[in-house]
């Protein structure tokens, strides 16, 4: 049968109340009721070949409580005068939720909106938007709203989220609820006091005024002689990045790689340091100005994402020369190629005639698919004696074994 039975009907329901559309009703205050459902009924046909049947249907929608029928009288030639529903209406909010058992959430919803419209009318269009999310959160609702309402009256606090002194809220309740809270903040904060270049929940602290846990840069010195740590011999040091832009080293080289064992044994050079690199992402280390004195080397992967984040560390240091990331390291060691993933395909204005030409060999697979070579599998003796011819030296570059 292709008649709408009572189950149907409250399929209807159902579906307004998973897209929230019952619940943005008591928000805006708005009522669709009386609600009119689709109703599909017999035929003709229908009624002289399975008259039985169509009794039963019509039965069925008459016994639903819920449900308001309107009635067509129908003069069948078979039959004869027949009453049959012509269309199905709820008649108040108060039967849907009944029919559907969602009573108690529409109250828990309906005090929530209550709480919102007395504390943060503000933020009334974020529950329209969103109300089953906002049911979700009805156990802690009244704390978002505290942060909010803390917020408001002390807008860019300058302090860690650690700080804040709220019943009930601490540093993992806020960490654990910044998408929600943003767009709450959003919308209840002024423009002026959101920083809008600061995005995504991992920026939540600095969009908002709070201190930011401080970015780490970490680096050997390669060369006992320069003066550090007092008492160390090329220490491993780890700095924020305010404190390693103040830095005075009397170092001519960095040297920059992104895999730490390579960090880790690197070989000593005079007046130079290594600096442990974190993939894409420079812009700690660019408030490091000082380095635009010294002559600086990238070592990655030989792959078209090692490339990439070539490219990208040019944008803040365009004096960056790469290092092992040529065709003769690539094709000396054959036999450990690699595979890349998810190569990259963007075009990179930053690189050198020749690093682009190895780029373009990688992106377009013409020395082999997806190939990669990783900057750890480099041999070692490779890696010394491209030191020795780099600095010119053999002195200056003295190698011990691999950890």
């Amino acid at each position: 049968m292709t008649w709408t039975s009572a189950q149907e009907l409250k399929a209807q329901l159902v579906r307004l109340w998973k897209r929230g559309d019952l619940l943005r009703d008591a928000v805006s205050g708005q009522s669709r009721f009386p609600l009119r459902l689709t109703l599909k009924g017999p035929g003709s046909a229908d009624i002289t070949d399975r008259f039985d049947a169509v009794r039963a249907w019509a039965a069925e929608l008459a016994a639903t409580d819920a449900v308001r029928l309107e009635w067509q009288e129908i003069r069948h030639r078979v039959q004869g005068t027949q009453n049959l529903p012509l269309s199905a209406w709820v008649n108040a909010i108060e039967d849907a939720l009944s029919w559907l058992g969602k009573r108690r959430e529409w109250e828990r919803f309906a005090g929530l909106v209550s709480a919102t419209r007395q504390a943060h009318p503000a933020l009334l269009p974020w529950l329209e938007r969103r109300p089953l999310q906002a049911l979700a959160l009805a156990e802690e609702w009244t704390r978002l709203l505290a942060v909010v309402g803390w917020l408001t009256d002390q807008p860019r606090p300058g302090i860690y989220l650690r700080q804040v002194d709220l019943p009930g809220v601490h540093t993992k309740f806020i960490e654990a609820h910044r998408s929600v809270l943003a767009e709450l903040l959003d919308l209840a904060l002024p423009a002026a006091v959101v920083t809008p270049s600061k995005s995504g929940i991992s920026h939540f602290a600095g969009r908002y005024g709070f201190l930011e846990k401080p970015i780490r840069i970490r680096f050997r010195v390669l060369d006992p002689e320069v003066p550090s740590v007092c008492g160390a011999d090329c220490p491993d040091i780890t700095l924020d990045a305010a404190s390693f832009s103040r830095l005075r080293l009397p170092i001519r080289r960095v040297f920059i790689t992104e895999n730490e064992t390579n960090f880790l044994a690197f070989p000593r050079v005079q007046k130079s340091i290594v600096i442990f690199g974190a993939g894409y992402g420079w812009e700690a280390l660019a408030q490091g100005r000082w380095l635009n004195d010294c002559t600086v080397y990238y070592w990655g992967d030989i792959d078209t994402h090692g490339f990439a984040i070539l490219n990208q560390l040019r944008g803040q240091f365009a004096h960056v020369a790469s290092l092992l990331m040529d065709r003769d390291t690539l094709h000396a060691h054959m036999a450990i190629w690699g595979v890349e993933d998810k190569p990259s395909l963007v075009d990179l204005p930053r690189l050198t005639a020749d690093e682009r030409a190895l780029y373009d060999d990688l992106r377009d697979n013409r020395i082999g698919k997806g190939l990669r070579l990783e900057q750890e599998h480099i041999g070692f003796g490779w890696v010394g004696q491209r030191l020795q011819e780099l600095i010119g030296d053999a002195n200056h570059a003295k190698q011990s074994p691999w950890p």
